[in-house]
């Protein structure tokens, strides 16, 4: 079977201009060998684009110019590292932080706290602390509990907490169950019994907490725009009973996250995956496309009602993570050992980057889609049994549930030897941030690179000894 190749430039069509591209049979990133690359820094060796998540934010931004007071924050679980937090800060969008330590990275990267909200389900009072004492945009409030908890903490800060209530109203998409979090059984958000009564207890505790608007997000890798549509329509009811009840204006309403990103630009590798996981990893869905969807629908709720004044101050808030640095990095490994099955006729190429790096792989049998960089202009012709370094049966790149979610195969030039460069491509999110050292193996490096060559180490390697840094 031949590659499959983009009908505009002639190139596999894996391949971006500019960003990804082939050069003397090697990829390039940003002009960059990436072979090169392997070679003057080890692997495995996380390579982030500057560029690329700067044209990604500004292909964002282009989309909410086009209504009224949206606030982009980038949700920084996808991938925390300083150097990326300092470029999404430049490109001009604000971020959502999970935790006391990614608001802490948050804060060191430069972002000021009104640029900043926070969510999860078990904060700490330390860290309610931390972001009240703080001044952060917003709290995104999990529970009737947490409420109260807020309260407290407020009460002994002495500062005035900036609360949005997060609500769960039922909505499914077409996701992965683990990635869908606005479903009644998901662990996420306060359900609409919960809801309108935490609401008036937050304004009668307005001396403490400022009721700042509410929050759903349906999940991630959404490849439609009909669950946001649903979850503008929940939060537009809640917010116009608020005000028909109490005269109290919200400040904002936060859709989440969630736009997809497109895993398998180059069908013929993905070609054993099944219909449905090819529909969701291949989403075609657009940030632009969605909230066009999402806004007409509350603007037509709002007109229904004859509650237009209510539009005209009030701040939409979107939590972009994937779209903003999934396809901004890629990992480059090197097959390490090679081997012949003659009972099953399979090749296998074993890579020293395993699911330690990779977690989606094995957790929600994600697919990233391989490359072989030191020879990146042939032909992929060759079935491998890809795997990691790993002591784990499971650490492997391959379909090993028969759920049609994963190739049962990767496809490599044929006779692939030890030292060459493998890059998996769209290993920006949920990969740095969740990375193990599983196995007693060191965090890897990783760089950024910009246009014209510019190389900039963002995170050493660890050593040995940073395994046991901790330890007494």
């Amino acid at each position: 079977m031949t590659e499959s190749f983009s009908s505009q430039s002639g190139q596999p069509a894996w391949t971006i201009p500019g960003y990804l591209e082939i050069r003397d049979n090697h990829l390039h990133i940003n002009g960059i060998d990436a072979v090169g690359l392997a070679e003057e820094f080890d692997t495995p060796l996380f390579v982030v684009s500057a560029s690329r998540i700067r044209r990604n934010i500004a292909r964002l931004l282009e989309a909410a110019s086009h209504h009224k007071k949206i606030k982009l924050c980038y949700a920084s679980k996808a991938n925390n590292l300083l150097g990326v937090l300092r470029v999404v800060r430049e490109a001009g969008i604000d971020v959502e932080v999970n935790s006391g330590g990614e608001l802490f990275r948050a804060l060191r990267a430069g972002f000021r706290p009104d640029q900043v909200e926070m969510n999860g389900i078990s904060k700490t009072e330390r860290e309610l602390a931390e972001a009240i004492d703080a001044g952060i945009y917003a709290i995104n409030v999990d529970s009737p509990f947490e409420l109260e908890l807020i309260e407290r903490v407020a009460a002994k800060t002495g500062k005035r907490a900036n609360a949005t209530i997060r609500l769960v109203a039922g909505v499914g998409t077409r996701s992965h169950a683990g990635l869908q979090t606005a479903l009644y059984t998901s662990k996420f958000g306060v359900s609409p019994a919960h809801a309108r009564k935490m609401m008036i207890q937050a304004l009668k505790r307005s001396d403490l907490i400022n009721l700042a608007g509410l929050h759903i997000h349906v999940g991630s890798q959404t490849p439609d725009p009909e669950p946001y549509v649903e979850a503008l329509a929940a939060m537009w009811d809640h917010l116009l009973w608020l005000h028909r009840e109490t005269g109290h204006k919200l400040q904002h309403i936060n859709i989440g996250g969630g736009i997809p990103v497109n895993y398998l630009r180059d069908d013929m590798h993905a070609e054993e995956i099944g219909d449905a996981e090819r529909d969701m990893l291949g989403a075609d869905l657009t940030s632009a496309k969605m909230m066009e969807a999402a806004i007409e629908a509350m603007r037509s709720s709002a007109r229904e009602a004859g509650a237009e004044y209510l539009l005209d101050d009030l701040e939409i808030v979107m939590e972009p993570g994937r779209a903003v640095i999934a396809d901004a990095v890629t990992i480059l490994t090197k097959v390490r050992n090679v081997k012949y099955r003659p009972e099953t006729g399979e090749n296998w190429a074993l890579t020293d980057a395993g699911y330690n790096l990779m977690l989606s792989m094995v957790m929600y049998q994600w697919y990233y889609h391989a490359i072989d960089a030191s020879r990146a202009a042939e032909s992929p012709a060759a079935r491998y049994r890809m795997a990691g370094p790993l002591c784990d049966g499971g650490d492997v790149y391959f379909d090993m549930r028969g759920e049609g979610r994963l190739p049962d195969c990767r496809r490599l030039p044929a006779n692939v030897e030890v030292g060459e460069v493998i890059a998996m491509l769209n290993t920006g999110a949920y990969t740095m941030s969740q990375m193990t050292a599983y196995n007693g193996r060191p965090f890897p490096a990783a760089v950024m690179v910009e246009d014209g060559g510019k190389i900039q180490v963002i995170r050493k390697r660890d050593s040995y000894e940073d395994l046991i840094n901790n330890e007494l």
